[in-house]
């Protein structure tokens, strides 16, 4: 089967309206491919089976990027677990048996870091996939991930489909979730800085304990990788997306408090979980194919909350 895509091939990018899809899809356009198709989750429920074997059977796309899925932060993982499992399977199991029945060229599979255990080597190694327990409060979305990732690995195996895997680390920018109670912890900080600075509020509640280390990847600078990877390469193992580079929240903190500039003082309500001690990607795969990130912490989180700012209204919240 053909390796590599080609600026004329029509790509279905499932999630297009998403933080990671429509970044996908900006880049996709910014490098000349213009035959990139998306449907909103109101015209195609990738949940429905029929439906989506309907719209493979009417538009035969060549290659594939699947970017959708249930996702939100701590609270949200913790309190609708059974959900999380159900639909994201369902959504992986649809899209990609139809990728393989359709004879799509390529699929490119988004997982996340959170698939690797709790007490990972740092940094995280591919290899570490499946060698320990997960972290309890992003199990059910971890599991379902990782069902997808190993199904591209079978499809490939079995039948020789050119199905690959990334899992991006942390990210932020344009069109993210700031609604509160589901949100990850940049547009979560951004919003709740923002609005104390507007409000003149003394104080910002921020929870845990401030020193769990994250590492974040501005999302444009993902996109850009993915498109890479469509363009580059066919392994079986899954590739770590991110920047090799950490620090506590409690310095992001620190980050997004001087780009919003709120004057007043930061909170931390301890009694709320920290999730995962450390999570910082070895990328050291996808040096060695040829990609290193371009937009830094703070340039990046410049970004965000000036999109944010402008698009306050219409911001997922």
């Amino acid at each position: 089967m053909e390796k590599g895509i080609r600026q004329t091939d029509k790509i279905y990018v499932a999630g297009h309206r998403g933080l990671v899809g429509s970044a996908i899809v900006r880049s996709l356009n910014r490098q000349g491919y213009e035959n990139v198709i998306g449907r909103t989750h109101k015209e195609l429920d990738l949940t429905d089976q029929a439906a989506v074997r309907d719209f493979f059977e009417k538009e035969r796309p060549d290659v594939v990027v699947l970017a959708a899925a249930k996702v939100g932060g701590i609270n949200a993982n913790n309190t609708t677990p059974a959900e999380f499992a159900y639909e994201n399977m369902q959504i992986q199991c649809n899209v990609i048996k139809c990728c393989h029945d359709y004879q799509v060229k390529k699929l490119l599979f988004l997982g996340s870091t959170c698939i690797y255990p709790r007490m990972a080597p740092q940094p995280i190694p591919e290899s570490a996939l499946l060698t320990g327990p997960l972290e309890e409060t992003n199990e059910a979305y971890a599991i379902a991930k990782i069902a997808g990732l190993e199904m591209c690995k079978f499809f490939k195996r079995q039948y020789g489909d050119d199905f690959i895997s990334c899992m991006p680390t942390n990210l932020y920018g344009p069109y993210d979730n700031y609604e509160l109670q589901g949100s990850h912890v940049m547009p979560a900080m951004i919003r709740k800085f923002h609005e104390a600075k507007v409000n003149g509020a003394p104080t910002v509640e921020l929870w845990g304990t401030g020193q769990p280390l994250r590492e974040f990847l501005y999302v444009d600078d993902m996109a850009d990788a993915c498109v890479y990877l469509l363009e580059h390469y066919s392994g079986e193992q899954h590739v770590n997306i991110g920047t090799g580079k950490e620090l506590t929240i409690a310095e992001l903190a620190q980050i997004v408090k001087k780009t919003v500039g709120y004057q007043g003082e930061i909170v931390w309500n301890a009694e709320m979980p920290d999730g995962t001690p450390r999570k910082l990607t070895d990328v050291s795969k996808l040096h060695s194919l040829g990609w290193h990130h371009k937009v830094e912490l703070e340039e990046g989180v410049a970004l965000a909350y000036e999109w944010f700012v402008q698009n306050e209204q219409n911001a997922r919240k």
